[in-house]
Formats: structure tokens, C-alpha cells, sequence
């Protein structure tokens, strides 16, 4: 947990802003999250929303604002992005399949970074593809270590049920057959940011036949390993 500056309304736009990383969010929501008074809250959100830092979802929610992307773009290449190249690519020799890193955007999950298998058949999925939150084992990652109200919002239509998100916070990673396109397999853990948060998921993914019907069986290790490595790369260079 980091400590204050002493500048108090800076510190608090700070954990509002802490508090949105994980997508849209509440006044209640951000009220419970960062401990601040819910008029105070409700002021600095709306100053935010003023600068473009923080917007508005669909469903009146806080999230993350659109001049938050370009002043990162403007400093530099996103900072997982650039971290995430190397061990996806390890990643991809290690288990012949192609790997991703999703990141949730609104009602959606994002692959910004990917490594794909060279030859022969394969998952291939560009980066900026928007794909559905209701199916994929990135999806159950992304979703299962969300607050409640997110997660029981999240599962209405979804291919997976509570019972699965509740073996995937278990167990550490997750797996789908099928889910999101026919004949298609994947396993996904977990990328954690500064402050132990889930912030996006990494994936393999490939045919089911070479992959089996129990990829996480196979690969699991691997997977997580890998995703323990990125979540550990990212807080070094947090704290460097």
C-alpha cells in the first residue's frame, strides 16, 4: 500500500483512479473501495470526468478516461505491452501454441500483445481483437477475482458458470474447450499488478486436438509460471 504525498485531494483523485483499473465502477462501489467519503468521492470522480481522465460507461459507471491513453501514449509504449513481448514469446516455444495477453475494456477483453505459433494450424488473434467476456479462459480469469456485483453481472449469458470461476480462483488458472469458437482450446492465468490485483489475463491457445480435452492438465504450469514472471517484471519496474 502506498503512502500519501501530503497533497490530500491529489492523493485521493490518485485512489479513485487506483480503484478504476479494473473497469467500471460504482459511486458505491468507489466509496467502499477507497475508504473516501461518498460526497468527496462523488466531487473529485466528476473533476476527473471534467479532464478527461475518468469517463462515464453506459450504465452511468466511472472507468478509466480517453486522456489517460494518450498521455500514455505520449510517454511511451504501454508499459505491459512492452514487458509482456519476451515471455510471450518464450511462452509460445516452451508450448508450441500461440499465446496472448487480454487486458478488459468495458463489456469486452482486449488482446494487446501476442506471440503466434509460426507454422501449421493455429489460433490467430491480432492485437486490438475485441473479443466477448461470456466465454474463453481469459474471460474466467478477467472475471473471477472481480468484487460480486461485478461477477454475478459478468455470468448473466456466460458459457461458465460460478461453480467454474469458483475452481478457477481455486487452482490459479483456468481452461476452455469450445467456448468462445468450435475446436478451439485455451488456458489462461492470471497477470497481477503493484498492488496484487488482477489487470489482465495471459493465454495459450490452439486446436483442441493437439491441445486434449484437458489443456490445463498439460499446461498449466507453464502458463502460470509464465504469468507469475510478467506480474513480477511489472512491479520491479513499478518500484525501480
Amino acid at each position: 500500500m502506498t503512502t500519501g504525498s501530503g497533497v490530500g485531494v491529489l492523493d485521493k483523485a490518485a485512489a479513485i483512479l487506483n480503484a478504476l483499473e479494473n473497469g467500471p465502477t460504482s459511486l458505491s462501489q468507489l466509496v467502499e473501495i477507497t475508504k473516501i467519503s461518498r460526497p468527496t468521492v462523488h466531487r473529485i470522480a466528476q473533476s476527473l470526468v471534467h479532464h478527461g481522465l475518468v469517463g462515464r460507461d453506459l450504465h452511468g459507471r466511472f472507468e478509466l478516461g480517453g486522456r489517460l491513453v494518450e498521455l500514455a501514449s505520449a510517454a511511451g509504449e504501454d508499459r505491459l505491452v512492452s514487458t509482456a513481448g519476451p515471455v510471450l514469446t518464450k511462452l509460445r516455444d516452451l508450448t508450441g501454441e500461440s499465446t496472448q495477453v487480454f487486458r478488459k475494456q468495458g463489456e469486452y477483453r482486449v488482446c494487446i500483445a501476442s506471440a503466434e505459433r509460426p507454422v501449421g494450424l493455429r489460433d490467430t488473434i491480432p492485437v486490438g481483437t475485441q473479443l466477448s467476456m461470456k466465454a474463453g479462459s481469459a474471460a474466467q480469469v478477467l472475471l473471477a477475482w472481480e468484487d460480486n456485483e461485478r461477477m454475478i453481472g459478468g455470468l448473466q449469458h456466460a458459457r461458465f458458470t460460478p461453480t467454474i470461476l469458483a475452481g478457477v480462483r481455486r487452482r490459479g488458472w483456468a481452461q476452455s474447450l469450445g467456448e468462445r469458437e468450435p475446436g478451439v482450446a485455451s488456458v489462461s492465468a492470471p497477470i497481477r499488478g503493484q498492488s496484487g490485483r488482477v489487470i489482465a489475463a495471459l493465454s495459450m491457445s490452439g486446436p483442441i486436438e493437439r491441445l486434449t480435452r484437458q489443456p490445463g492438465k498439460i499446461h498449466h504450469d507453464s502458463i502460470v509460471n509464465a504469468a507469475r514472471e510478467l506480474s513480477d517484471l511489472l512491479r520491479i519496474q513499478s518500484e525501480g
